[in-house]
């Protein structure tokens, strides 16, 4: 009996051993290490925890790009990028509070990282100090948040320019139908999106030396709330009726509002509609450029904006860095100066549709030249 306790004793002693040499040599094992952040295109790998989750918000249903070309493109190049990570989107009905929401019940649900454009950029302080105090890094894409130190990186369009070409584009379109000291209209957009007086500025510098030499006259400026186009048209026809419809141009600061600028000069009887410029490059917008109802738009290559603002959210996710070189300078929001990413834009006229539209995939010959506009897209040489 003596020698079977000792016996027992003995193999005890020996599991625990084996047991104890086991757990030392996997403390001992170092853990893997996260793809450096130069190289955001490395996929991560699953964990037990599930997907790496991203959430990207969006401002409006009333603006065509964001449905069909920003949610698309930042989900296929994180796709690409990592199959296996989640994106979770919303595009929010001009409704801050509705965004905010979504953005907090993303992070709730696990969003590692938040790429937002913001309904309200000045509202959307509140959204970005909550990611903050939960650890989670804020990209603003496409337009910056403004007054919060919660704010990662910038993404966007080299604003100025974007009024630069715009306000260049329509003193073209007049110079060529000969008009002196024309009068024209400012339709800008919402007063709450902190993208819209940099453009209005960039539109000045062109406009204001034109004014001062007595050669131009804006015979009214608003600005469009919610850059809504039907907001956009009512503007419009109330200001057609102000001026007895004596107006030579239009500059409007985006395609969905130069939809309804076009409708009120529709309504009003007025023919030929004066030029009118745009931005986003909508497909209606270059239809009615084919057709001569919009002189020009600002085409912005939201593909190369969306790619950029995946790549930088894969890296913020799996490493908490951006990854070193991609951005140029820095942005003060108000509250902090934030690392930024300028995206160029290029003008689009009737000439230039195939070249700068066609050519960059942006929308196919197809597309555009569709039975209404087969006459339109001979003409001007597309088919």
């Amino acid at each position: 009996m003596f020698r079977l306790n000792r016996f027992y004793s003995t193999m005890c002693i020996l599991v625990i051993a084996a047991f104890l040499f086991t757990a030392c040599a996997q403390a001992g094992t170092p853990a893997a290490t996260q793809p450096p952040a130069q190289q955001p295109t490395v996929a991560a790998a699953p964990t037990s925890a599930g997907p790496v989750k991203i959430g990207l918000f969006l401002p409006d249903k009333k603006t065509a790009r964001y449905d069909t070309k920003d949610r698309p493109y930042f989900e296929a190049k994180m796709k690409e990028i990592c199959p296996t990570c989640e994106v979770i989107s919303d595009i929010s009905n001009s409704d801050p509070v509705a965004q905010q929401n979504a953005v907090q019940q993303a992070i709730t649900n696990g969003a590692k990282v938040v790429a937002i454009m913001a309904v309200d950029t000045k509202a959307a302080a509140v959204i970005a100090d909550y990611a903050k105090k939960a650890g989670v890094p804020v990209i603003a894409y496409s337009r910056l948040l403004q007054n919060s130190d919660g704010v990662t990186v910038n993404i966007a369009f080299a604003l100025a320019d974007i009024g630069i070409a715009q306000a260049k584009s329509l003193v073209e379109a007049l110079d060529k139908k000969g008009i002196t000291n024309p009068k024209i209209v400012m339709v800008n957009g919402s007063a709450t999106d902190s993208n819209m007086p940099p453009i209005r500025d960039g539109a000045m510098t062109v406009f204001q030396p034109l004014i001062d030499a007595g050669k131009l006259t804006i015979v009214k400026t608003v600005d469009t709330p919610d850059w809504d186009p039907t907001k956009a048209q009512n503007e419009m026809e109330q200001i057609l009726t102000e001026t007895g419809g004596k107006v030579d141009g239009v500059y409007v600061m985006n395609d969905g509002m130069a939809s309804g600028v076009m409708a009120a000069f529709n309504s009003a009887g007025i023919k030929p509609v004066p030029p009118i410029t745009g931005l986003d490059a909508e497909l209606a917008a270059i239809q009615r450029i084919l057709t001569g109802q919009q002189y020009s738009t600002v085409y912005m290559p939201i593909k190369a904006m969306a790619d950029k603002a995946a790549e930088i959210a894969y890296a913020l996710a799996t490493t908490g860095k951006v990854p070193a070189g991609m951005t140029g300078g820095t942005i003060n929001n108000g509250s902090i100066d934030v690392p930024s990413v300028s995206i160029p834009v290029v003008n689009v006229d009737k000439a230039s549709i195939k070249e700068k539209i066609i050519d960059s995939g942006f929308w196919k010959l197809d597309e555009i030249c569709t039975a209404d506009f087969l006459d339109a897209c001979k003409a001007a040489g597309l088919k």
